[in-house]
């Protein structure tokens, strides 16, 4: 037999999970423990035994659907292993609130057009490199000091991001940021959050001017992937003992590959191919999905 163990996670500093619904959930679980509360009311994690992996998915499934007015999220996972030594997570929509391109494109008049351009790309219907091509052609002629601006103005943490990267780092783990985005983010945001090491697309810029142009070569799916498995054999880690995030389709190659994949309030595509989705909480409900006690959460 195996421990599994149902993590069940509300809305950060609310009282989302009652005895009574946490009662109800352990009705579908085979002999359930009693709960163990890692934030009182806001998450806890039930033990139950069961012979194998058939069923799992859906008994998760069902449990979603189940409580799909309440604002919850629910994964089963083994017991075993669940605090991980390497964090690998996308940046815009994930790590930040915002998408940069979009941002950027603002100043430029043209953010209907390229969010619309960038949201397709997300969602999977459009070829991430040449998608990305497409819009960094449309700022041609934007001053580089708009970049700047973006970051000053239009930029927010995700809420939880900096504790999630702050509390894995106090505990050991190793953490990465990697974005089909832009340097000039990704290296401001490691730095905001703790992330050691960043990895994005770099921006052409002549005489302080954005020539349209993305540096080859353009970093996407393959490339985030291919990140999590050279830092996983760096840093002597087994993918098992990795979890990776993000929220769009260039991102579900590594978070299906990692130990633990998370689609975080991710596109319809991801959140249905990802193993474990997160729909309600905000960053931190990561820590809850490792067994993290919020009264171990570092800032």
């Amino acid at each position: 037999m195996t421990t599994y163990c149902l993590s069940l996670i509300g809305r950060p500093n609310r009282t989302d999970i009652s005895e009574a619904v946490a009662a109800q959930l352990m009705e579908l679980l085979p002999a359930p423990e009693k709960p163990v509360w890692l934030a009182e009311g806001e998450a806890c994690d039930v033990y139950f035994e069961k012979s194998d992996e058939d069923g799992l998915r859906e008994l998760q499934e069902n449990m979603r659907l189940r409580f799909q007015d309440h604002p919850l999220d629910a994964a089963i996972l083994p017991k075993e292993n669940r605090r991980k030594s390497l964090l690998i997570a996308d940046m815009d929509s994930t790590i930040i609130q915002q998408e940069c391109i979009d941002e950027i494109a603002d100043f430029a008049g043209l953010r209907e057009h390229i969010s619309g351009i960038t949201e397709r790309a997300m969602r999977g219907e459009l070829v991430f490199e040449q998608a990305l091509e497409e819009r960094v052609h449309l700022l041609k002629g934007l001053p580089a000091s708009t970049l700047q601006k973006v970051i000053d103005e239009r930029i927010a943490l995700m809420p939880g991001a900096r504790t999630l990267v702050q509390t894995m780092r106090a505990h050991g783990a190793f953490t990465a940021l990697v974005s089909g985005g832009f340097s000039f983010f990704t290296s401001r945001i490691a730095a905001m959050t703790g992330f050691q090491i960043n990895q994005a697309n770099i921006l052409d810029i002549e005489e302080d001017t954005l020539t349209g142009e993305v540096k080859k070569p353009i970093l996407g799916q393959a490339a985030k992937l291919e990140a999590l498995n050279r830092l996983s054999d760096d840093n002597g880690i087994e993918l098992s003992q990795t979890l990776a995030v993000g929220d769009g389709a260039n991102d579900l190659a590594m978070i299906k590959a990692a130990g633990l994949g998370v689609a975080y309030h991710a596109k319809p595509k991801v959140a249905a191919e990802a193993r474990v989705r997160i729909d309600h909480g905000d960053l931190t409900a990561l820590l809850f999905l490792q067994g993290y006690r919020r009264a171990e959460f570092c800032d």
